[in-house]
Formats: C-alpha cells, sequence, structure tokens
C-alpha cells in the first residue's frame, strides 16, 4: 500500500481517477464494467462517497473517498486496503448530495 498525492477538481476528475485506478489495479478494460456512486451521511451531513465498480462475474472493487481526510481509500474484491490516495484538493460534496 502507497500513499500518493493527486489534484482533482471537481466531482467528475475524482469520479474518473476513481474509476481508472480501479480498472488499472485489477487489470480490467477501461469502459467496460459500470460503477455506482452513493453518498455516505454521518449525523444528517454528507461525509464522503462510496465507490463499487463491478467488474467481471460479480465481483466488486471499492473506493471511499473521506471528505474530512480528503483522502481515497481503495479496496481489492476480498475488502484488502491496496491503495490510500492523499488529495491535494477538495471536490465540492455539496453539488452532489443536493
Amino acid at each position: 500500500m502507497s500513499a500518493q498525492e493527486f489534484p482533482i477538481r471537481d466531482l467528475g476528475d475524482l469520479r474518473s481517477f476513481v474509476y481508472s485506478t480501479l480498472c488499472n489495479h485489477e487489470q480490467l478494460e477501461f469502459g467496460a464494467f459500470p460503477m455506482t456512486q452513493r453518498i455516505l451521511v454521518r449525523s444528517g451531513r454528507a461525509c464522503g462517497i462510496f465507490f463499487c465498480l463491478h467488474g467481471p462475474r460479480s465481483v466488486r472493487f471499492i473506493a471511499i473517498w473521506e471528505t474530512e481526510k480528503n483522502t481515497i481509500l481503495f479496496y481489492n474484491s476480498t475488502g484488502e486496503r491496496f491503495l490510500r490516495v492523499q488529495l491535494s484538493e477538495s471536490p465540492s460534496l455539496a453539488l452532489a448530495a443536493g
């Protein structure tokens, strides 16, 4: 597991970065599998986004963007974390939650 820093300006950049990172790590063809997302809520406030890449044979790969620390945690199909990314810029979650 490594820590890296990447600039993300908006939620589109965030989605693209998460999708490409999961595809690259799992050696999946880019664009061949759908990714869903859900806003995470704590005490009535949005606190992050849960991303799920639906791979072949119902395998799922997960990433969680946690807004308080502005990090993305990536997990493989067994739930093992393989990457932590510290974002240098934070996209606005208010637009996605609204």
